[in-house]
């Protein structure tokens, strides 16, 4: 296994430690004796303790709207869109759990340039979320008497707690839980008419199994 880079090993560092401590309490020198790198070597990856906050959030905000793209690009039905994009949204959590925790918990301290910055991904996110399930309603497969912001909105609001009480050791995995979630979701929004459509069974625990047995539900 190749050794870690600097820039890794110090966001390695910071993210425990503004986990455990807080974003103001943990000093650069304090990231760097942990990480057992240098400030020279800090200050070579990073400008300053907020752009580090800054990189934080963009690693796994750039995850999200990358596979969003990659599920709009691969697929031509609406429901194949969000099915996929929850999917990966709950993924997401595995292997940026600590990211996120960090994001939520320190936000506030960044800079108004950072932030803006990160709220203008955030919006790419939210509006590809928006235009699904808009392009679902038009096109029937979702159900009209749902409001494209408040669907969209409950979508975001439930997967994003997920970071509160994800454990990798849990008695589901990620996976199986980006399953649930995902038929969760598509329980909701489908009209009558797309759940029997044989296309999108796949989208239902009833055909799948979950912690190594059949189930119908969880």
């Amino acid at each position: 296994m190749p050794a870690k880079s600097t820039k890794d090993r110090i966001t390695e560092s910071a993210l425990r430690l503004f986990e455990e401590h807080g974003f103001h309490a943990v000093t650069v020198d304090k990231i760097v004796k942990d990480s057992n790198t240098s400030k020279g070597g800090f200050y070579h990856n990073f400008k300053s303790k907020d752009e580090l906050l800054y990189t934080i959030h963009d690693s796994f905000i750039t995850y999200v709207i990358d596979k969003a793209k990659e599920a709009h690009s691969k697929y031509d039905t609406p429901a194949e869109k969000l099915y996929e994009t929850v999917r990966s949204f709950v993924t997401m959590f595995d292997m940026y759990r600590a990211h996120v925790t960090v994001f939520y918990q320190e936000s506030i301290y960044l800079s108004p340039t950072y932030f803006n910055s990160i709220k203008k991904k955030r919006d790419i996110y939210k509006e590809m979320m928006f235009s699904v399930v808009e392009e679902g309603k038009r096109c029937g497969e979702f159900r009209e008497e749902l409001p494209v912001p408040i669907t969209s909105m409950a979508i975001f609001g439930m997967i994003n707690w997920t970071y509160k009480w994800y454990k990798a050791d849990g008695k589901y995995s990620v996976e199986e839980i980006a399953e649930i979630f995902a038929d969760l979701v598509m329980h909701s929004v489908l009209t009558e008419e797309a759940l029997k459509n044989p296309k999108y069974q796949r989208f239902f625990l009833k055909t799948k199994k979950l912690n190594g047995q059949e189930k119908r539900s969880v």
